[in-house]
């Protein structure tokens, strides 16, 4: 078992660190909550007063960050001065591709070994410790990461050099976001047309129009398994952090002149919800700013 280092504990990383914690892993753990940090406590991390007093001394190095710049300046300031070069660096945050390339690239520069490693899965599969890992580094690299991300995930795979994580992540979610509204979009039709929404679950998610969103993360209360949807769109993955992720994506898409309409309308969209109030509940919520609309153009 590996001494390691956690950097960010919130609504994802205190999960985390904690089934590190579980899987054996001697945990030093940092954040700038007060409240987090007493969370990590129970979970049977040892808490830190500061980034370099976890970093000290660390086998591995594990970040669960905002932003970029958030990134960007952890291991700048703290992580890359005081890292053992034996130690793996592993970023689970979402930042930019450009980022996790430029930051993993210093990290080489100073003798030292990082992985691009953001996740999949949300708040629930970060407590149950069944994340999915998008990984970008070297071999080497990956390897080394992966006996640490094994702790927390359900699947860790190795998606190219460095930013090859973050690029695999973003597209995922673009993805997800535009295939969602469309789901809810549907719904919402189906309902306007009389049908059963059970019935009409029953036939779609056996028929081509079967997607992730319908059929594992169903947007319509009491039909298919349960999801944030039977808890009044709480808990799961919040809108404000889809719109994070659709953002990011599209900066991508204009900076790889790549066309995007979709994923450009999926954006505005959850730009729309999140502006409305809605950043807190979770993207599958979007179907009540659908259902809305379509009530205020028939009233």
């Amino acid at each position: 078992m590996a001494k390691v280092a956690f950097i960010g504990l919130g609504n994802m990383g205190g999960g985390m660190a904690a089934n590190l914690v579980k899987a054996g892993h001697e945990v030093m753990a940092f954040d700038l909550s007060e409240d987090a940090l007493a969370r990590a406590r129970d979970n049977g991390c040892t808490t830190v007063d500061d980034a370099v007093a976890a970093v000290t001394g660390a086998e591995a190095i594990v970040t669960m960050l905002p932003a970029g710049k958030h990134v960007a300046a952890v291991y700048a300031e703290s992580v890359i001065p005081n890292a053992d070069k034996s130690a793996i660096l592993i970023d689970c945050s979402t930042i930019d591709v450009a980022t996790a390339r430029d930051v993993a690239a210093k990290a080489a520069d100073a003798g030292l070994t990082m992985v691009d490693a953001p996740v999949s899965g949300g708040i629930a599969a970060a407590d149950g410790g069944t994340l999915t890992f998008m990984v970008g580094g070297t071999e080497d690299g990956f390897k080394r990461a992966e006996v640490i991300l094994d702790a927390m995930g359900k699947a860790v795979i190795h998606a190219g050099d460095a930013g090859a994580g973050q690029a695999a992540k973003i597209c995922n979610n673009m993805l997800l976001g535009a295939t969602m509204v469309a789901t809810c979009e549907t719904f919402a039709l189906a309902k306007a047309l009389g049908l059963d929404l059970q019935k009409f679950y029953d036939i779609s998610s056996q028929a081509s129009g079967q997607s992730w969103s319908m059929t594992s993360y169903c947007p319509v209360p009491g039909v298919g398994p349960e999801t944030p949807a039977d808890r009044d769109y709480q808990g799961g993955f919040a809108s404000a952090l889809m719109l994070k992720d659709l953002k990011l994506a599209m900066e991508a898409a204009r900076n790889n002149d790549a066309y995007t309409p979709m994923g450009g309308e999926a954006e505005e969209l959850y730009q729309r919800f999140v502006d409305l109030g809605g950043g807190g509940v979770d993207f599958s919520g979007i179907i009540q700013m659908i259902e809305d609309s379509w009530e205020a153009k028939k009233g």
